[in-house]
Protein backbone atom coordinates (compact mmCIF):
# COMPACT_ATOMS: atom_id res chain seq x y z
CA UNK A 1 0.00 0.00 0.00
CA UNK A 2 1.43 3.39 -0.76
CA UNK A 3 2.16 5.82 1.78
CA UNK A 4 -0.66 8.18 1.33
CA UNK A 5 -3.74 5.03 1.06
CA UNK A 6 -2.12 4.04 4.09
CA UNK A 7 -2.49 7.43 5.82
CA UNK A 8 -6.08 7.57 4.52
CA UNK A 9 -6.54 4.61 6.62
CA UNK A 10 -5.05 5.68 9.39
CA UNK A 11 -7.54 8.76 9.39
CA UNK A 12 -10.52 6.32 8.83
CA UNK A 13 -9.70 4.78 11.72
CA UNK A 14 -9.24 7.56 13.84
CA UNK A 15 -12.50 8.90 12.43
CA UNK A 16 -13.98 5.25 13.57
CA UNK A 17 -12.37 5.48 17.13
CA UNK A 18 -13.51 8.92 17.91
CA UNK A 19 -17.34 7.82 17.08
CA UNK A 20 -17.10 4.63 19.38
CA UNK A 21 -15.51 6.91 22.04
CA UNK A 22 -12.08 6.72 22.21
CA UNK A 23 -9.98 9.63 22.63
CA UNK A 24 -7.48 8.77 19.97
CA UNK A 25 -4.19 8.81 22.18
CA UNK A 26 -1.40 7.47 20.46
CA UNK A 27 -2.00 4.51 22.46
CA UNK A 28 -5.54 3.99 20.79
CA UNK A 29 -3.91 3.89 17.33
CA UNK A 30 -0.88 2.10 17.62
CA UNK A 31 -3.17 -0.81 18.90
CA UNK A 32 -6.38 -0.29 16.94
CA UNK A 33 -3.47 -0.04 13.94
CA UNK A 34 -1.94 -3.51 15.14
CA UNK A 35 -5.53 -5.03 14.94
CA UNK A 36 -6.44 -4.08 12.08
CA UNK A 37 -3.60 -5.18 10.22
CA UNK A 38 -2.59 -8.45 12.20
CA UNK A 39 -6.02 -9.35 12.91
CA UNK A 40 -7.90 -8.17 9.50
CA UNK A 41 -4.60 -8.19 7.43
CA UNK A 42 -5.18 -4.87 5.69
CA UNK A 43 -1.70 -4.19 4.32
CA UNK A 44 -0.09 -1.54 6.48
CA UNK A 45 3.26 -2.76 6.40
CA UNK A 46 3.78 -1.73 9.92
CA UNK A 47 6.44 -3.62 12.13
CA UNK A 48 5.22 -4.57 15.46
CA UNK A 49 7.31 -5.68 17.89
CA UNK A 50 6.09 -6.41 22.01
CA UNK A 51 7.10 -3.01 23.49
CA UNK A 52 6.07 -1.89 27.23
CA UNK A 53 2.60 -1.17 26.92
CA UNK A 54 2.42 -4.29 23.96
CA UNK A 55 2.84 -4.62 20.65
CA UNK A 56 4.05 -1.28 19.47
CA UNK A 57 5.31 -0.24 15.97
CA UNK A 58 8.26 2.22 15.89
CA UNK A 59 7.60 2.55 11.98
CA UNK A 60 3.76 3.91 12.88
CA UNK A 61 5.08 6.37 15.43
CA UNK A 62 7.31 7.93 12.77
CA UNK A 63 4.61 7.80 10.30
CA UNK A 64 2.03 9.79 12.70
CA UNK A 65 4.99 12.27 13.44
CA UNK A 66 5.18 12.40 9.66
CA UNK A 67 1.75 12.88 9.27
CA UNK A 68 1.65 15.63 11.50
CA UNK A 69 4.42 17.69 9.32
CA UNK A 70 2.20 17.38 6.52
CA UNK A 71 -0.91 18.72 8.62
CA UNK A 72 -2.94 15.24 7.52
CA UNK A 73 -3.21 15.30 12.11
CA UNK A 74 -2.80 17.73 14.44
CA UNK A 75 -2.51 16.99 18.06
CA UNK A 76 -4.94 18.57 20.43
CA UNK A 77 -4.13 18.70 24.26
CA UNK A 78 -6.28 16.98 26.57
CA UNK A 79 -6.67 17.58 30.39
CA UNK A 80 -4.18 15.58 32.65
CA UNK A 81 -3.12 13.08 33.38
CA UNK A 82 -3.72 12.16 29.15
CA UNK A 83 -2.01 13.32 27.05
CA UNK A 84 -2.52 15.08 23.72
CA UNK A 85 -5.51 13.03 20.85
CA UNK A 86 -5.26 13.10 17.49
CA UNK A 87 -7.52 14.62 15.26
CA UNK A 88 -7.80 15.36 11.54
CA UNK A 89 -5.17 18.25 10.44
CA UNK A 90 -5.98 20.38 7.62
CA UNK A 91 -4.81 18.25 4.68
CA UNK A 92 -6.74 15.04 6.12
CA UNK A 93 -10.05 15.79 3.92
CA UNK A 94 -7.72 16.48 1.03
CA UNK A 95 -5.85 12.77 1.81
CA UNK A 96 -9.16 11.09 2.20
CA UNK A 97 -10.84 12.17 -0.95
CA UNK A 98 -7.63 10.89 -2.89
CA UNK A 99 -8.44 7.12 -1.85
CA UNK A 100 -12.19 6.71 -1.90
CA UNK A 101 -11.89 2.94 -3.56
CA UNK A 102 -9.07 2.09 -0.93
CA UNK A 103 -11.47 3.84 1.96
CA UNK A 104 -14.66 1.67 0.71
CA UNK A 105 -11.94 -1.37 0.53
CA UNK A 106 -11.22 -1.36 4.43
CA UNK A 107 -14.25 0.59 5.83
CA UNK A 108 -15.57 -2.89 7.17
CA UNK A 109 -12.32 -3.83 8.97
CA UNK A 110 -11.81 -0.15 10.12
CA UNK A 111 -15.29 -0.43 11.23
CA UNK A 112 -14.58 -3.54 12.99
CA UNK A 113 -11.73 -2.83 15.25
CA UNK A 114 -13.29 0.63 15.95
CA UNK A 115 -16.07 -0.87 17.34
CA UNK A 116 -13.98 -3.38 19.61
CA UNK A 117 -11.76 -1.20 20.98
CA UNK A 118 -12.89 2.42 20.28
CA UNK A 119 -14.26 2.48 24.28
CA UNK A 120 -11.15 0.43 25.88
CA UNK A 121 -8.90 2.48 28.21
CA UNK A 122 -5.14 2.16 27.41
CA UNK A 123 -5.00 -0.87 30.41
CA UNK A 124 -7.69 -3.00 28.58
CA UNK A 125 -5.58 -2.44 25.38
CA UNK A 126 -2.33 -3.23 26.33
CA UNK A 127 -3.94 -6.32 27.81
CA UNK A 128 -5.87 -7.06 24.34
CA UNK A 129 -3.27 -6.48 21.76
CA UNK A 130 -0.63 -8.32 23.89
CA UNK A 131 -3.45 -11.03 23.85
CA UNK A 132 -3.43 -11.54 19.68
CA UNK A 133 0.31 -10.82 20.08
CA UNK A 134 0.67 -14.15 22.14
CA UNK A 135 -1.64 -16.42 20.06
CA UNK A 136 -0.54 -15.34 16.72
CA UNK A 137 3.30 -14.83 17.68
CA UNK A 138 4.72 -17.15 20.21
CA UNK A 139 4.06 -20.67 20.61
CA UNK A 140 2.03 -22.13 23.48
CA UNK A 141 -0.42 -25.21 23.27
CA UNK A 142 -3.05 -22.53 22.44
CA UNK A 143 -5.13 -23.17 25.46
CA UNK A 144 -6.42 -20.36 26.98
CA UNK A 145 -4.81 -21.09 30.29
CA UNK A 146 -0.97 -21.31 28.51
CA UNK A 147 -1.48 -18.00 27.02
CA UNK A 148 -2.88 -16.22 29.94
CA UNK A 149 0.11 -17.43 31.56
CA UNK A 150 2.58 -16.55 29.03
CA UNK A 151 1.19 -12.95 28.91
CA UNK A 152 1.45 -12.69 32.52
CA UNK A 153 5.00 -13.38 32.23
CA UNK A 154 5.73 -10.81 29.75
CA UNK A 155 3.29 -8.23 31.74
CA UNK A 156 3.74 -9.24 35.50
CA UNK A 157 1.63 -6.68 36.18
CA UNK A 158 -1.39 -8.11 33.84
CA UNK A 159 -3.04 -10.84 36.43
CA UNK A 160 -3.68 -14.47 35.10
CA UNK A 161 -7.70 -13.81 35.25
CA UNK A 162 -7.50 -10.83 33.25
CA UNK A 163 -4.83 -12.97 30.92
CA UNK A 164 -7.79 -15.48 30.66
CA UNK A 165 -9.85 -12.24 30.27
CA UNK A 166 -8.07 -10.52 27.20
CA UNK A 167 -7.18 -14.29 25.47
CA UNK A 168 -11.24 -15.32 25.18
CA UNK A 169 -11.74 -11.79 24.16
CA UNK A 170 -9.22 -11.92 21.39
CA UNK A 171 -10.63 -15.60 20.65
CA UNK A 172 -14.32 -14.12 19.84
CA UNK A 173 -12.79 -10.78 18.07
CA UNK A 174 -10.75 -13.92 16.00
CA UNK A 175 -13.99 -16.07 15.12
CA UNK A 176 -16.31 -12.89 14.23
CA UNK A 177 -13.82 -11.54 12.21
CA UNK A 178 -13.82 -14.69 9.67
CA UNK A 179 -17.45 -12.67 8.41
CA UNK A 180 -14.85 -9.75 7.16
Amino acid sequence: MKRLQRDAVILLLIENLREKGSWCGETHIQKATYFTQELLKVPLEFEFVLYKHGPYSFDLSDELTAMRADAILKLHPQPPPYGPSFIHGRSGKLIKKLYPKTLKKYNPMVKFVANKLGGKNVAELERLATALFVTREIKTDNSIESRAQCIHKLKPHVSLDEGRDAIRAVDTFIEESIDI
